[in-house]
């Protein structure tokens, strides 16, 4: 038991070590990140333009035309690295490759929801209190965005164990 574990843990320092540093590549951060980063932005703004028309984004910077308050998405704020994280633990774990898509994919997305979340949050506690905006954005959301890639990964194992409980039920039941 104890190997398989040194073994699976080695498996996802690899594969988070091999995509980190995709990431970081000029080919990644040119064709990945930063179209990527300035994506998020601006679905941060269209959302925000529900209520605020004032507000616009250019790249990965969002401001507000009225106070000239402006926040900057930058790596580590853009959710890629829980991404990361939450891919190479669904990659490590031994599951099928279809329960692992559906696992990323799902994941994936539930991250970015709350990225989102977090960075329009930010972006009115910034206007409203900057000492604020400092704790919530390194303490707070940091932790909280760890926090649901930890959580999606725990519901993913869950549904993967009921599947392949149901599977082996399944099959002795066949017999």
């Amino acid at each position: 038991m104890r190997v398989y574990m040194v073994r699976l843990f080695l498996i996802f320092f690899a594969i988070v070590t091999l995509l980190f540093t995709l990431e970081l590549t000029p080919f990644g951060q040119q064709f990945f990140v930063v179209p990527f980063t300035a994506g998020i932005a601006q679905l941060s703004v269209t959302i925000i333009q529900l209520l605020d028309d004032q507000v616009q984004a250019y790249d990965n910077v969002i401001w507000d035309q009225r106070t000239g308050f402006a926040v900057s998405i930058e790596a580590g704020c853009n959710g890629v690295e829980a991404g990361i994280i939450l891919v190479a633990a669904m990659l490590t774990f031994p599951a099928s490759w279809r329960q692992k898509l559906i696992g990323i994919t799902v994941g994936l997305l539930t991250v970015q929801v709350l990225n989102l979340a977090r960075i329009i949050s930010l972006f009115y506690i910034g206007q409203w209190n900057a000492t604020v905006f400092d704790w919530a954005h390194l303490y707070i959301w940091q932790a909280l965005i760890m926090l649901d890639v930890l959580l999606v990964f725990l519901f993913w194992l869950r549904w993967v164990a009921a599947k392949q409980h149901s599977a082996s039920v399944e099959g002795m039941s066949q017999s």
